[in-house]
């Protein structure tokens, strides 16, 4: 039997590198959030506003979210080389994802029920005010997504530098899910903010009170989805789920090449963004050392670190 493992040091400073630009903008996009909260629950209990009540509490959930996002980026580079981590700190954003995902689905359930209140007993509303509060607030959540949306093109653009032909597995294990969660949020912060507009709209023109409060359900079940959809991209990362089978082909495609060699077992699992880990099973009648099998992987996108047993068969 022969063993080889590569702890991909290297790689791994490069993700913690580009990380650190994904923190100042999302530090940055705190700021903004923390501001505007305050000033959407205030005017949410001034003005009577329950879709802009939902929106300001909204924005809070974002701001813990930002909150988790920014410590988990700090952690995850304070620790890089601690020995503790075998694989190092990359899945610290996968777990603060989840994280956020919990705490959304607890907010979204809030707000349904508070909005269900509202809908059997309207308060009075000062729509004109309100909206006012509720246009600047969509203004600040685009300014905040632009932020992020740009980070997030430039690390697609850095994904497509090393295209081999495994473009969408790629994609898939490149995905930083902590900058992912900062990034849906603020985007499902900004259409809560249009959601609140139109009920404010519709109230102060038709008198039609009641599309405040509904507008704070369809913002309680946006959120949901959001949170469920985050729970399970980041939860297949906690749980070590295969990405998909792309690279998993590629492997045995390169291992057994030769016609002769086997892989009879394999297992394939992300430990940070950009980065692979493979555990595989190599048997042969007359089969090569471990470093040999091991450069015939060197072209799979991502692939950083192999652990390769060889049987003779």
């Amino acid at each position: 039997m022969t063993d080889e493992a590569h702890p991909c040091r290297e790689p791994h400073r490069l993700v913690m590198a580009d990380q650190s630009r994904s923190a100042a903008r999302t530090r940055l996009v705190l700021a903004l959030t923390l501001v505007m909260m305050v000033a959407e629950i205030a005017a949410g209990v001034i003005f009577g506003s329950m879709a802009l009540l939902a929106d300001g509490w909204h924005m809070a959930t974002h701001a813990a979210v930002l909150g988790i996002a920014v410590f988990a980026y700090s952690y995850a580079r304070r620790h890089a080389a601690n020995a503790a981590y075998t694989f190092g700190t990359g899945k610290i954003g996968d777990l603060a994802a989840f994280t956020s995902a919990v705490l959304l689905g607890v907010v979204a359930l809030l707000m349904a029920v508070e909005s269900f209140e509202r809908l059997a007993n309207p308060v009075a509303i000062d729509f004109r005010d309100a909206m006012a509060v509720a246009v600047v607030g969509l203004i600040v959540n685009l300014v905040s997504a632009w932020l992020l949306r740009e980070d997030h093109h430039h690390d697609h653009s850095h994904g497509h530098d090393h295209d081999n032909g495994h473009h969408h597995e790629h994609h898939d294990h490149q995905r930083d899910h902590n900058r992912e969660a900062a990034y849906a949020h603020v985007v499902a912060d900004a259409l809560t903010s249009v959601f609140a507009i139109v009920a404010l709209a519709a109230g102060l023109i038709w008198g039609l009170t009641w599309m405040d409060p509904a507008m704070g359900v369809l913002g309680a079940v946006i959120i949901t989805k959001w949170a469920l959809s985050l729970m399970q991209s980041s939860g297949r990362v906690l749980l070590d789920a295969t990405p998909t089978g792309a690279t998993a082909n590629a492997v045995r495609k390169a291992i057994e090449s030769d016609g002769e060699s086997r892989v009879t077992d394999l297992h394939i699992w992300r430990i940070a963004p950009g980065q692979l880990a493979a555990v595989l099973t190599i048997t042969a009648r007359k089969p090569h050392t471990a470093a040999q099998y091991k450069a015939r992987l060197t072209s799979i996108s991502g692939l950083s670190h192999t652990t390769i047993e060889v049987e003779e068969t």
